[in-house]
């Protein structure tokens, strides 16, 4: 079955408007985007645990401390209008400005234009270590405060930081939690549901030799009051063109590692059978297939199995899922 490109509801991203957008010296840093991790202070960036980032000690509700608008604008870099860390620069005129835009800005200052030279802004850096914040994930069920510092970090690896879409067969941008993208799917990708634990599914594509990359429709399960996602497609494993079925489950990786999953695939008397983890869909479909994490078919060990004249592919897969003890 071919998949056809679905188009998919995607969310539109929030403009901020600190800034008056008609200014075009902002606007042309703004169109040439940096990803720069925040420099760290030894004085001043409270140093978590990895182990404590979602703990649920570490995230108890604390006296809720109101940040007035007034500093969180203090906080945010005129250029690229994200929160600033240590080091925070600022010019003779006391306009601050982040260390990742510094060198981008060619040591002039975007809002007065004088040169920044080389003073830092303690005085807002130590009113930031002050600070403690509500997790931006919060409408997402986080309740945790976080000290201004250590924010970030926490919202890299909250637990409760939403999924992205997991169809494979076009470029969906959606986000959300679990309910809200198995419906996503359902409505919008209209992918194939089922309800149970066991499978048996047939793919077919004429014409296989000609087909490059192609991505079947997903098909998603219902069972152990968890959902998971089948991928079956085609592509290069360098240059050999394979098939490559795989499960992924809709949630965190500890929690996936609390299930298996069984392929099988065969015909003319031969089979093939593969047996693992079904990987998180925090892991991309692309991440998973171009680590091999599934069962493998050559194309023509495929059709083989297809039987007939080998000019259409006909594959049985059947599988099954359990949770381990």
């Amino acid at each position: 079955m071919d998949c056809a490109a679905v188009s998919c509801v995607c969310f539109a991203q929030a403009s901020c408007s600190t800034m008056a957008s008609g200014n075009p010296f902002y606007d042309d840093l703004r169109n040439k985007p940096e990803v720069i991790d925040p420099p760290e202070s030894e004085d001043l960036v409270e140093i978590v645990s990895e182990s404590s980032v979602n703990d649920p000690a570490q995230i108890a509700l604390k006296p809720n401390l109101t940040v007035s608008s007034s500093v969180r604008e203090l906080l945010e870099c005129p250029v690229c209008l994200n929160a600033m860390y240590p080091p925070i620069h600022q010019c003779s005129n006391g306009h601050t400005l982040c260390s990742g835009c510094k060198p981008r800005v060619h040591n002039r200052c975007p809002t007065c234009r004088h040169e920044l030279g080389n003073i830092r802004c303690l005085a807002l850096e130590k009113v930031a270590a002050s600070l403690e914040l509500p997790c931006k994930y919060q409408s997402y069920g986080c309740m945790g405060i976080y000290p201004y510092y250590s924010k970030l970090k926490h919202e890299s690896q909250c637990i409760f930081r939403p999924y992205n879409c997991p169809y494979a067969g076009s470029e969906c941008t959606v986000m959300g939690d679990i309910p809200y993208l198995v419906a996503h799917l359902k409505d919008d990708h209209k992918v194939d549901m089922h309800n149970g634990s066991t499978f048996n599914h047939r793919y077919v594509k004429q014409n296989p030799h000609e087909v490059e990359n192609a991505t079947w429709m997903l098909t998603v399960f219902s069972c152990f009051g968890q959902y998971f996602c089948l991928h079956f497609e085609a592509f290069q494993l360098g240059m050999a063109p394979v098939y490559i079925a795989f499960l992924r489950f809709m949630g965190d990786d500890n929690e996936s590692k609390n299930y298996s999953y069984s392929l099988e695939v065969g015909g003319n008397g031969r089979k093939m059978s593969w047996q693992g983890v079904p990987r998180s869909i925090r892991d991309s479909h692309k991440k998973v297939r171009d680590s091999f994490d599934g069962l493998i078919i050559q194309r023509n060990m495929a059709l083989f199995f297809s039987g007939g004249d080998r000019k259409e592919l006909k594959l049985r897969v059947t599988g099954r899922i359990w949770k381990e003890q």
